[in-house]
């Protein structure tokens, strides 16, 4: 790693002329070589000297002066929301960093608490992005896109279950978990389902659209079926509470919310003296590596997110051109990963 130079105190930053002095090249090279610039035919060797020289300076270009002369900033907004994320969209979002910034943008993740969307939105506007990618619990409107919009924002996208009004979209339709679930219970021959429904605050974003998902499949299947929803919190006295009531349900079967509750949900029923999947079946969701050391190994519906085109490389171009109509990208890849406990 390079050593920065030492500096009197008191003495002023480096700037992109003292590069260009270390480096033995001209301020325009300092720039082309620093702001990632392409167009220009740079050799390695001259662009190696030239990032030597800002390291041992401890020089970075100026975000304001770059903003100034490119028209607009290269900052991308992942706010941070309010409800817990899972390991699926944290993989999701670092993979979306990562790629943001091997496109030479700056990725901001910020985190707010206790405003409502619009407020959060004239607050992002002050940092002037480029580009913001809104999680679902803030739930966008019209105003706050066009707040960001007039503040410079090329692309506002939002990732979450429902599309926004003048928005663009990356949509994760959480029905479609619920629905691969209960499909999968009915083909079993299940016909009695509860549905858990997490009582933790920030679990309903999720919850609700998966128990729409499970009513979905039923409606849709020809089977003399039905779905009950079964509240439930993650503690042991709820899960007992529940497999002490279970007989007096009537059901052959639970989709579980996700492999969590659904492990939490199955130790108390065993406990009960159920026997699984023999009196009842249960799947879960995400498919975490505890649920296949459970014994009977948990079933459980398999989720990615992904699309055509990179996220990142996506933004990149709504950043590139601006002003094109929504667009609407779903990115949830759900697959039943069937096992014993179904």
């Amino acid at each position: 790693m390079s050593q920065l130079s030492p500096q009197p105190a008191g003495t002023s930053l480096p700037t992109s002329a003292d590069v260009a002095r270390l480096a033995g090249v001209s301020r325009a090279t300092v720039s082309y070589v620093l702001n990632n610039n392409t167009t220009v035919r740079i050799s390695d060797s001259t662009r190696r000297r030239v990032r030597e020289a800002a390291a041992d300076l401890g020089y970075v270009p100026h975000a304001a002066a770059r903003s100034l002369r490119a028209g607009h900033s290269r900052t991308v907004l992942l706010p941070a929301g309010q409800a817990p994320a899972g390991a699926l969209y944290q993989r999701f979002l670092t993979q979306l960093e990562s790629g943001l910034r091997r496109l030479d943008y700056t990725v901001v993740r910020y985190g707010g608490v206790g405003q409502d969307a619009d407020e959060a939105a004239m607050t992002w506007a002050e940092l002037r992005p480029v580009a913001v990618v809104s999680p679902d619990d803030l739930a966008l409107t019209p105003y706050g896109i066009g707040v960001l919009t007039r503040s410079g924002a090329r692309a506002v996208i939002t990732l979450g279950s429902q599309p926004v009004d003048g928005a663009h979209a990356l949509v994760v339709d959480q029905r479609e978990v619920g629905a691969h679930a209960v499909r999968h219970l009915l083909a079993r021959g299940r016909r009695s389902i509860g549905v858990v429904v997490p009582q933790e605050p920030g679990h309903a974003l999720i919850a609700r659209p998966r128990l729409a998902g499970a009513l979905r499949a039923v409606e849709e299947s020809d089977a003399d079926a039905g779905v009950r929803a079964l509240p439930l919190r993650y503690q042991e006295d709820s899960a007992q509470d529940l497999a002490s009531r279970w007989r007096t349900l009537g059901l052959d079967a639970v989709f579980a919310y996700d492999d969590e509750y659904a492990m939490l949900l199955t130790r108390a029923l065993q406990d009960a003296g159920l026997v699984i999947p023999g009196d009842t079946a249960v799947i879960g969701a995400g498919d975490l590596m505890l649920g296949r050391l459970l014994r009977p190994r948990l079933s459980s519906v398999a989720m990615e997110l992904t699309c055509e085109q990179r996220p990142a490389e996506m933004i990149d171009r709504l950043v590139q051109n601006p002003g094109g109509p929504p667009e609407r990208h779903h990115l949830l890849r759900p697959a039943v990963v069937a096992r014993e406990s179904s």
